[in-house]
């Protein structure tokens, strides 16, 4: 096998990372033209209605005028839009096509369609695998946790976005795709075939002990009752304890979040949302009258994948003394998101408040420290060891 030599790389961070509240709204109707929607993005995003226009109509006039080929005008309009809501610097702030917003909310609500069944996420400067997903092709055929994703069908993609690569990796189900990682310093090539992966956003196990582990992956708008309806089942098992992993859970609705903590909380704080556009806090309590595991010992896994939604609910349930968190210090991201629908099947996600545990903490880049801290190793992944689990049930 080839060995590769590797230097750190920058790789944009993916959008992988959910919002903590994705509000729909319907926004303006907007042309094509900078002239038609200039006044609505100035006073909407700047609050200033003084930018000058022109000097964008000056770069394109010359670049019209000089460049010796064809203009795809419709291309440039798609990505003076991205780059004018890439100029505000805020990494969760982004304007999303058509086919981007397609994209995003197929993610959202778990629709990935076919593909090879692989979790990856940005480390160590590249995007690896986190964890296979079980009885799927990539697992079948030994790719492995910790593997760089280097090439998609011969295509080096190992500087792009975690985003991105999963795009080229998805496709229709029966139809095959060349996967290439680096492994210690060395290629190796998988053919593998794409299979429909089901998706579900939340299920329960049981463990020895008496003990129910309930696994959210992503809360989706269904996540909060599907959790519910798991409820008097694990109740009537006689569980003296629950395991909430929400290990590489990106986030999602709030709502949702706040539906499953009303299974701990009753009708309790449980989100601050403070912004500069409002003077009023932004409270958000749980529901009344269905707090079923109030009184059950609970702890809850995370990992540095751990974000948004997911951290509002390890947030509230540490505050109020309802769980121990056990594994890695979460992703730290205590933003939320508005998403503004536009014109052509269009979208901007812009960063619209800070949001707060109950006590008045923020986790904004720093995340949530574990009470115990246990890492899980890709060396452990690989051999089926979950350290993590373990400290959780022997709590």
């Amino acid at each position: 096998m080839a060995k590769v030599e590797w230097k750190a790389k920058k790789v944009k961070l993916a959008s992988a990372i959910i919002g903590a509240s994705i509000t729909l709204v319907i926004g303006v109707v907007l042309g094509l033209s900078w002239n038609n929607y200039a006044p609505y993005l100035g006073g909407r995003i700047t609050g200033d209605s003084k930018i000058s226009w022109s000097e964008l109509n000056e770069v394109y006039n010359a670049l019209a005028a000089n460049y010796d080929g064809e203009i795809d005008k419709a291309a440039v309009i798609d990505g003076a839009k991205h780059g004018l809501v890439d100029a505000i610097g805020d990494k969760y702030t982004e304007y999303m096509n058509k086919d981007e917003t397609t994209e995003f909310n197929g993610y959202l609500h778990g629709d990935v369609g076919a593909g090879i069944g692989v979790e990856m996420g940005l480390r160590d400067g590249y995007v690896r695998v986190l964890r296979l997903l079980p009885d799927n092709p990539a697992k079948k055929a030994g790719v492995l946790a910790g593997d760089i994703i280097y090439k998609v069908d011969d295509k080096e993609v190992y500087t792009w976005s975690t985003e991105d690569i999963a795009n080229v990796l998805r496709g229709a189900a029966g139809t095959t795709v060349k996967l290439t990682i680096v492994r210690d310093g060395e290629e190796k090539s998988f053919e593998l075939t794409r299979e429909t992966i089901n998706n579900v956003s939340a299920y329960v196990d049981y463990k020895k002990h008496n003990t129910a582990v309930i696994t959210v992956t992503r809360f989706d708008n269904d996540t909060g009752a599907l959790v519910q309806s798991f409820a008097n089942e694990i109740l009537n098992k006689g569980t003296q304890k629950i395991i909430l992993d929400l290990r590489s859970n990106g986030g999602g609705y709030v709502s949702a979040a706040r539906d499953l903590l009303s299974l701990w909380l009753d009708g309790e704080k449980v989100l601050i949302q403070k912004s500069k556009l409002s003077a009023v806090d932004d409270i958000t309590y749980s529901n009344r009258g269905r707090a079923l595991f109030a009184n059950i010992k609970t702890v809850i896994l995370v990992n540095n994948n751990t974000a948004s939604a997911s951290e509002i609910v390890a947030g509230a349930l540490k505050d109020y003394g309802k769980a121990t968190i056990v594994g890695e210090t979460t992703y730290g991201k205590g933003v939320v998101q508005n998403m503004l629908n536009l014109s052509g099947g269009t979208t901007l996600k812009v960063t619209s408040a800070h949001w707060y545990t109950p006590n008045g903490n923020t986790i904004n880049q720093t995340g949530i420290e574990p009470d115990h801290k246990v890492v899980n190793t890709y060396d452990d992944v690989n051999h089926s060891r979950d350290p993590q689990m373990d400290k959780a049930l022997e709590i």
